[in-house]
């Protein structure tokens, strides 16, 4: 399986050859770095954690597990078989070059955040009639319940807390990639908003980077010290 983090940019077009346009989704994917292999054994799961960007400065936790690798500024799992976590390894690069025109792919983001909404927006009520009678109460909830079992039921449509949702979306062609600039485009439309961290993966071999391997420490010279001059007798008189 092929994978990478990216940040959905912005919504644009393509043209096929027969001049055709594509509506398509603008995703920048930089290099990203296996931080940690994950085992059955160890961790009762198989999977690869990888991350991405960079920042300043991270706490001591964070520091000693990235040590080695930098600071990270984005960290997330892949679940994976055991065969193919096998080619793998700490310090590994991943970048768009993994992908090819016409994979088909599957993108996970997180929706839009629209903070606490009413029952009109949020669940598509039609609200009470606009008529005498009805003042301050066209998007009201209305009732919230049968008056019989003095309470409000399970899974009652009511206002509260709208977006920030992770969604998935399925079979989403590659339809160009450009690895001077680590940009992926994607036919459709992805969740998020624009600089919206994604996760992105398909069927397919994985190409990577392989580490490279730790510089040893530069070592000093060291001058031999001048033999000491002999010592001068005392003259006594």
């Amino acid at each position: 399986m092929k994978f990478i983090l990216g940040r959905k940019s912005e919504m644009t077009q393509r043209y096929r050859p027969d001049g055709s346009a594509i509506v398509v989704t603008k995703v920048v994917a930089e290099p990203c770095v296996v931080a940690q292999i994950k085992s059955a054994g160890r961790d009762g799961y198989t999977a690869v954690q990888l991350g991405s960007g960079k920042r300043k400065r991270v706490a001591k936790p964070q520091a000693g597990h990235l040590k080695g690798i930098g600071p990270l500024a984005v960290l997330r799992e892949f679940r994976l078989t055991p065969e193919e976590v096998k080619s793998l390894a700490v310090g590994d690069r991943i970048t768009v070059e993994t992908f090819v025109p016409g994979d088909v792919v599957k993108v996970t983001g997180w929706s839009k955040g629209r903070g606490f909404q009413g029952v009109v927006k949020r669940h598509g009520f039609k609200g009470s009639p606009k008529t005498h009678g009805h003042k301050d109460q066209l998007r009201m909830p209305g009732s919230s319940g049968a008056g019989g079992v003095q309470r409000v039921r399970p899974g009652k449509r009511m206002p509260g807390r709208m977006g920030n949702d992770q969604i998935t979306v399925a079979n989403l062609e590659i339809i160009a990639v450009d690895a001077p600039e680590h940009t992926l485009y994607v036919q459709g439309a992805v969740p998020g908003s624009r600089n919206g961290l994604l996760l992105i993966q398909g069927k397919g071999d994985l190409t990577t980077a392989k580490a490279v391997a730790p510089v040893a420490p530069a070592t000093v010279p060291v001058t031999p010290a001048e033999p000491a001059a002999p010592a001068v007798p005392a003259v006594t008189q």
